[in-house]
């Protein structure tokens, strides 16, 4: 199952694994995925031309990964406070490094937004109050490993690294949920064991966000937990696999139930369609910090193909969960 250090390294390179086994997918339907690749079980290219993906190779990254690092390393910096305004610098400062490599995988429509506005003078509270998305999900594990997982505390910091971009209840309750699902798994406890303590984490998340978008962010996760036993094609139907958080994470969650390994599992998140990369990305580091682990060649691309150091933060902010207890 492994120790706490090793379970944070593997939240943080199963977040790259279904990060990067997902990018070629994304933006794709399913069907059209299956006509480009066949079936996703590796890490492939994308298409020449891919209307996200290009200029990115077999096993690279996308934004997921690299604004989860991000934060961390902003975390890391403030243990105890949140510079939103610096946060908010970091994210322009990483766009546009992306825009000097030529490559299209920039910042969301939630976080694009509100910077701007924060950026013309409206106050932190209300840049993100129409920020639905999936963004503040896919890169929250950071607060998972550095907070333990008692309620209160940790959804207080999931709404700090939120509120610029994404202030909304759809938003913060995901997070919220994917970050105690980390906190949990990080603690040594099973799926079944986190499961009721990610929900009432998401629902004290819901109630501190504006309320926009789904009312019952809790609920949609219980719902594609149902239909995820009863198939692939029942999830997508009745949940959706969009960028937004009440698709996309609850999603994540009804693949994550259904106790697969973890290869398995983030091969069903590349060729569901649409999001693929974020719901691979929030999959793996979920199933990561639960102990799953990931092939060791599977490891070894990802190391190979990319310049970032995918899980050496992961010591660093574990060391946070003592500080902030």
């Amino acid at each position: 199952m492994g120790n706490e250090l090793e379970r944070g390294q593997a939240c943080l390179l199963g977040l790259a694994a279904g990060d990067a086994l997902g990018m070629p997918g994304q933006t794709l339907s399913r069907e059209e995925i299956a006509a480009r690749y066949g079936r996703i079980t590796a890490f492939v290219a994308p298409f020449d031309g891919h209307p996200v993906s290009h200029g990115l190779g077999a096993a690279q990254i996308t934004d997921d990964t690299e604004q989860t690092l991000l934060l961390a390393r902003r975390l890391i910096a403030e243990p105890e406070g949140f510079d939103e305004k610096g946060w908010a610098q970091d994210l322009l400062d990483w766009e546009a490094e992306i825009r000097a490599k030529g490559l299209a995988d920039l910042l969301g429509p939630s976080s694009k937004t509100a910077i701007a506005a924060l950026l013309e003078g409206t106050p932190p509270d209300r840049t993100g109050i129409n920020g639905t998305t999936n963004g503040a999900a896919m890169r929250i594990a950071p607060v998972g490993l550095s907070v333990a997982p008692q309620t209160d505390r940790l959804v207080a910091r999931v709404i700090q690294t939120c509120r610029v971009t994404h202030n909304t209840g759809e938003a913060i309750a995901a997070a919220a949920a994917v970050a105690m699902m980390i906190s949990c798994g990080i603690a040594g406890q099973e799926f079944a064991q986190a499961l009721p303590m990610a929900l009432e984490a998401a629902r004290a998340g819901q109630k501190a966000g504006h309320p926009k978008g789904t009312p019952d962010m809790a609920g949609r996760i219980e719902q594609a937990i149902d239909l995820a036993g009863q198939g692939e094609d029942a999830l997508i139907r009745g949940i959706g696999t969009s960028v937004a958080s009440s698709e996309s994470v609850a999603c994540a969650f009804g693949l994550l139930s259904l106790g697969r390994p973890i290869w398995d599992t983030l091969t069903l998140a590349a060729n569901i369609g649409d999001d693929t990369d974020t719901i691979g990305a929030i999959t793996g580091s979920m199933s990561g910090a639960l102990g799953q682990t990931l092939p060791d060649a599977a490891i070894a691309r990802l190391r190979a193909a990319n310049e970032a150091d995918l899980d050496g933060l992961a010591a660093p902010l574990l060391a946070l969960r003592r500080v902030m207890a």
